[in-house]
């Protein structure tokens, strides 16, 4: 078996998608059966996942591999042949988390009940640049009657988690369905509303989840606008029309993401588009082929994860309920992964 130590700088420079000043890590070349529960899963399902966006990847051997997928070969035999599995560690434990996409309740124009508007992103925003902060927005109504409303919805705290998410439907009261993507962000940090009621000693780490959250703004309307701005990001929106509604919505590839299939990643450690074996512990353990196909704010280092869970309430209940350690596995092409071993060195 292989197993071999090296610094992220020349993992990072070979292989990442888009390669950036991430802190040293270090990866270990394994074996197909090292991954727990390999044998058992649907390969087939996540061929046809990988498939969703492999034709994005231009870059070194992925070309060449997506060319091979779409001519749909036995899906287990094809990772196999042409993979080989790659542990990135950076020294912080391994966190899982989920998301979903929210489906709200809204409407084209402002009523009594829909008078909570998810905004376009304003010409002066430029991408990267820090501009007002999710307080300054709201005290100072920097967003309002300048046409960048795109619907109204009925719920600031489901405004609020849709922003978390980045993407989401609307139902309208006219029927039809909205189905909204990021649109890009005022640049600020976000920063995490549940450790900060863990911080004040309303919740204990083990407590907290996102309906627990959602639960006790609504309980406690005046703190909980504060604690919302207590993250200081804030996302803004575009209309999606090019997604069919039984489709996921538009990860970061620009491409439907899968649920219980897609990835969110840090793209400092995981190439964008890459099989990524996932073992999930926890009271629901997951041992399954995913697909890195997405991103979040949040999700920063080698072992931090976030899994799409599908649409609406039930899907938002199980991602809601996810914080759990494991490990998860990026599969590699299989020239570049040796190519990453010192010569002779098993």
């Amino acid at each position: 078996m292989r197993r071999v130590f090296r610094t992220f700088a020349v993992l990072a420079a070979m292989v990442m998608t888009h390669p950036t000043d991430a802190p040293a890590a270090e990866y270990k070349l394994l074996q197909f059966d090292d991954l727990a529960g390999w044998h058992d899963d649907d390969h087939a399902a996540a061929l046809t996942t990988f498939l969703e966006t492999c034709s994005q990847l231009k870059r070194g051997d992925w070309s060449a591999l997506c060319g091979l997928a779409k001519t749909h070969p036995s899906a287990k035999t094809y990772f196999e042949m042409f993979f080989r599995p790659v542990l990135v560690e950076d020294g912080k434990p391994a966190l899982f988390t989920g998301y979903f996409e929210p489906e709200l309740n809204g409407s084209l124009t402002p009523t009594p009940r829909y008078r909570y508007p998810l905004y376009r992103k304003p010409p002066e925003v430029k991408d990267g640049q820090p501009w007002l902060t999710r307080r300054e927005i709201e005290e100072t109504d920097a967003l309002s009657g300048r046409g960048l409303e795109l619907c109204w919805v009925d719920d600031p705290v489901e405004v609020f988690f849709l922003q978390i998410q980045g993407s989401g439907r609307i139902r309208l009261t006219n029927g039809q369905m909205m189905r909204v993507g990021y649109g890009g962000s005022n640049g600020r940090n976000y920063r995490s509303i549940g450790q900060e009621l863990i911080r004040r000693g309303i919740y204990s780490k083990h407590q907290v989840s996102a309906q627990v959250i959602q639960n006790w703004v609504r309980r406690n309307p005046m703190q909980g606008a504060e604690l919302l701005r207590h993250n200081p990001s804030f996302v803004f929106f575009r209309k999606i029309t090019k997604v069919p509604p039984e489709k996921g919505p538009i990860g970061a590839m620009n491409r439907s993401v899968t649920p219980l299939r897609t990835l969110a990643v840090d793209p400092r450690y995981t190439p964008l588009g890459a099989p990524v074996w996932l073992e999930k512990e926890g009271s629901e353990a997951l041992r399954r082929l995913m697909v890195a196909q997405d991103t979040g704010s949040a999700i920063k280092g080698a072992q931090r994860a976030d899994i799409f869970f599908g649409t609406g309430d039930e899907a938002g209940r199980m991602a809601g309920r996810v914080r759990d350690p494991g490990r998860m596995v990026v599969l590699l092409p299989i020239q570049t992964a040796f190519a990453l071993v010192p010569e002779g060195e098993e």
